[in-house]
């Protein structure tokens, strides 16, 4: 053991600082060793406190601790003060008394040197003692945490007004608190060399496929990486097309959005020090759909919905349209109405087209400068800059107002998307479709929706086709994406993969009142 341990510390003298050091050798029974490992480990860590203490007034022993991370008033009080104050002659009863009359809830044994790094780094104080083997491990890490909000981004009228949060442990307990049944599983990994991030993966047994969970785990498995800061890292490394401009993992931070895709079927990730829980498989039609469609009446909800996909189309093409109608194709446009954008665009000197790209490259860096800035004036920003760059650029002549109106439409219309990420790929759609509009007219832009829709068709998200339930046709399904039926209506569950429960509900919940209690 001596000569190992020694190798060990040789090999990290000569071995760069930037490299992990795996380590599955066991703890020694003679404390000296092992703290002398310890402190070459912690070496320039002013944070690590080692702190020697005697066991009985006999027995040599030290907790080691990182300052900040760990609960020190509970360590005094329930591993300090009884050790230090109790009667023991040998290891036999120390190791007695660690297991049967220390005050902490979670004790864990720890026998090698790797699983006692591990443990301090997560803010558990390790104990080690004096013939003994084996480090005792505490659960008392304790740090400052964020409370729970409401999620920014994700607002709305009606329904829960909580959030996730940065510490894994307060999520899940989120999501447990929401479906309370011991078929709620969660399954935990840890990725990343050097940051040591805890992953969840989270499921409903019974209804998700059992090959979907599988191939979740063999993605997340394969991923060999310095660290892990955010869900986004591991939504790039598990994702089916990376090419693609369109999201293919669902990114949340409400527990309500991801407890209705659990009960679908699906799987979530949560991601230790992220408040963005990421849902797999997922849809093109889920990625439109907000979690108020579901907590108001099904009439309100079908008509938003529909606004939502009208709008999302004048995201998409209402500029192109606009280039490739005033370049190609005036006969479509009413005379007066021609008259009038023909006066407007007299002074201006640049063809529609370059007049296209400027104001929505313009509006672009408004929308980004406003997002960035701080939120006392972001908002500010983005606002009064539009309006007084936009006047100026016509008052200038540089543009026509009337490619400041569509271009501010254009703009409106992206916000009808509920999903940011989804968003952002309709926004860089726009720019290759307004280049074909200006150079092939109506016929450009017909070519850029034929390859997008091809494109949709050709991804999957974990298996499941991303225009599903629209395209392979399934038409049960239909009823919760193109429209929202009611809930009385709403008795399967969409099938995503594999074997699925299909029934989430029994059928005849209509309301009636002449059925009165029965």
């Amino acid at each position: 053991m001596v000569r190992r341990v020694k190798n060990l510390l040789r090999k990290r003298k000569n071995q760069s600082q930037t490299e992990p050091l795996d380590i599955q050798i066991s703890l020694s029974n003679k404390i000296d060793e092992n703290i002398e490992y310890f402190r070459s480990i912690y070496t320039n860590c002013s944070d690590v406190v080692i702190r020697p203490f005697l066991i009985g007034g006999i027995i040599p022993a030290y907790i080691i601790y990182i300052d900040g991370m760990a609960n020190v008033e509970e360590a005094d009080e329930q591993i300090l003060h009884p050790l230090m104050n109790t009667t023991v002659e040998n290891s036999t009863e120390i190791m007695n008394m660690l297991e049967n009359k220390i005050p902490v809830t979670n004790i864990q044994k720890l026998p090698t040197l790797s699983k006692c790094v591990d443990s301090i780094s997560t803010g558990n104080p390790l104990l080690l003692c004096d013939g003994i083997s084996i480090g005792y491990s505490f659960c008392l890490a304790k740090w400052e945490k964020r409370g729970i909000e409401e999620p920014s981004a994700e607002v709305g009228i009606k329904g829960p007004r909580e959030g996730f949060t940065e510490t894994i442990g307060v999520s899940t307990s989120q999501l447990r608190r929401i479906i309370k049944s011991p078929s709620l599983k969660i399954q935990e990994l840890t990725i990343g060399e050097f940051t040591k991030t805890k992953v969840v993966i989270t499921y409903i047994e019974g209804l998700a496929d059992s090959n979907l969970i599988e191939e979740v785990h063999n993605r997340l498995e394969r991923i060999k990486i310095d660290g892990i800061l955010e869900s986004g890292y591991i939504e790039e490394l598990i994702e089916d097309n990376p090419y693609s401009p369109f999201p293919q993992i669902l990114s949340t931070e409400r527990p309500d959005v991801v407890c209705s895709n659990l009960l679908e079927g699906r799987a979530a990730i949560l991601v230790d020090g992220t408040p963005s829980v990421i849902v797999v498989p997922t849809t093109f039609f889920s990625l439109l759909q907000s979690h108020e469609d579901y907590y108001q009446r099904f009439l309100v909800s079908t008509a938003i919905r529909w606004l939502r996909y009208l709008f999302l189309l004048i995201s998409l093409l209402l500029p192109s349209l606009y280039v490739a109608i005033l370049t190609y194709h005036h006969e479509m446009v009413p005379t007066a109405l021609l008259l009038s954008v023909a006066a407007s665009r007299e002074a201006v000197p640049f063809p529609a087209l370059v007049e296209a790209l400027m104001m929505e490259v313009t509006f672009e860096a408004l929308r980004e400068a406003g997002i960035r800035l701080p939120r006392q004036v972001g908002a500010a920003v983005s606002i009064v800059g539009a309006l007084v760059i936009g006047q100026a650029a016509v008052q200038a002549g540089l543009v026509s107002a009337p490619m400041v109106i569509v271009v501010a439409i254009t703009g409106i219309a992206s916000f009808m998307i509920p999903r940011y990420a989804m968003g952002i790929g309709f926004r860089i759609l726009r720019f290759p479709i307004i280049f074909l509009a200006g150079a092939l007219g109506l016929l450009g832009v017909m070519m850029g929706i034929i390859a997008i829709v091809v494109h949709l068709s050709t991804i999957r998200s974990f298996g499941v086709p991303y225009l599903s339930p629209l395209a392979p046709l399934k038409k049960n399904e239909l009823q919760d994406s193109l429209i929202r039926s009611p809930w009385w209506k709403l008795n399967t569950r969409p099938h995503l993969t594999g074997n699925y429960n299909k029934y989430r509900q029994s059928p005849g919940l209509k309301p009636d009142p002449n059925k009165g209690g029965e």
